[in-house]
This record gives C-alpha cells, sequence and structure tokens, in this order.
C-alpha cells in the first residue's frame, strides 16, 4: 500500500502513532476558542477584535492565524 502511494513506511506508522500534526491539534483548539468569543461577541466580531480577544486569554496568535482559522470555519462578523 505504502509504494502505491507513494508514501514511506515510516511516516504511515509516525502517521498510525499520531494521526494529527500538533499544529492541527493547536487549529482545533483556537478554533474552539474563536468560536466561542465570536459567540459571546454577539456574532460581529471581526479576525482583529476575535485575536485581541485570544490574546487577552493568553494565547498567542496572529491576525493572519486568525483570519484564517475563522474563515475555514465559517465564521464572518
Amino acid at each position: 500500500m505504502c509504494r502505491v502511494l507513494r508514501v514511506h513506511v515510516s511516516g504511515f506508522y509516525a502517521w498510525l502513532k499520531e494521526p494529527f500534526s500538533r499544529r492541527a491539534q493547536d487549529d482545533a483548539r483556537q478554533t474552539a476558542l474563536i468560536r466561542h468569543a465570536w459567540s459571546d461577541s454577539g456574532k460581529v466580531y471581526g479576525y482583529r477584535k476575535l485575536a485581541d480577544d485570544l490574546r487577552d486569554q493568553g494565547e498567542q496568535v496572529s491576525e493572519n492565524r486568525v483570519a484564517r482559522l475563522a474563515s475555514l470555519a465559517g465564521i464572518i462578523a
């Protein structure tokens, strides 16, 4: 199967051990935080204010990352 999919065997077993990368796990966690902050704002905050809210909570995020995650989650101001 690895030969057909052109995936290295060690990469396949690493994926089985931990299927989601740390970045993907952080994205999922921060998307949940963004969704919560957005609903608390009455669904009117844009990505800049959402980024400020996350920073106030102690998260290290950039506005670009919040904009990307919000867009993927369908969150719009």
